[in-house]
């Protein structure tokens, strides 16, 4: 028969297992502002080559998958026909070309399955502001892009209603 003591170390043994199972689950689960600033970082600099929306993967990993669909979709086809697709900008930064030294991030929560995110930077002098609308399913993904100063707001999903 087992004595308080055994009991109550195998209770604090089952304990820390089950708490050292949940780290990596937990740190794999960035948040909205960690997962845009990510985005962001990667446009800062010199050096910053921002991200190339180039592949299939590349894009399913920013993006929900309809709106995923239709910027692959509208890839697609754009090589096939030898044409320009409809994005033809970098959507987070509403431009062809960068300089961009630094940015700030603000995040406000709708629910825990949806964020929207504020990205304010000067790009080559010119201010610019992009609203993310987010959305939680394997991790944070872009359901929309909305491109300020615009008359009326551009949005991304917009850019393939008007195709």
């Amino acid at each position: 028969m087992p004595t308080r003591r055994q009991i109550l170390l195998q209770a604090l043994l089952l304990g820390t297992a089950c708490a050292a199972a949940a780290l990596p689950a937990a740190a794999a689960d960035t948040s909205a502002h960690d997962f845009v600033a990510g985005i962001y970082d990667t446009y800062v600099g010199k050096n910053g080559n921002g991200i190339a929306l180039d592949s299939d993967a590349a894009v399913r990993r920013y993006f929900e998958p309809a709106l995923a669909a239709l910027i692959r979709k509208d890839q697609t086809e754009a090589e096939r026909r030898n044409e320009v697709a409809t994005l033809d900008f970098d959507p987070f930064v509403d431009a062809q070309d960068w300089d961009i030294a630094a940015f700030a991030v603000a995040v406000s929560d709708a629910s825990p399955a949806k964020a929207k995110a504020t990205v304010k930077f000067n790009n080559s002098g010119k201010p610019t502001l992009v609203a993310l609308d987010l959305v939680k399913l394997d991790g944070w993904k872009i359901a929309d892009i909305t491109w300020q100063p615009h008359d009326p707001p551009n949005t991304l999903r917009g850019l393939y209603a008007q195709r």
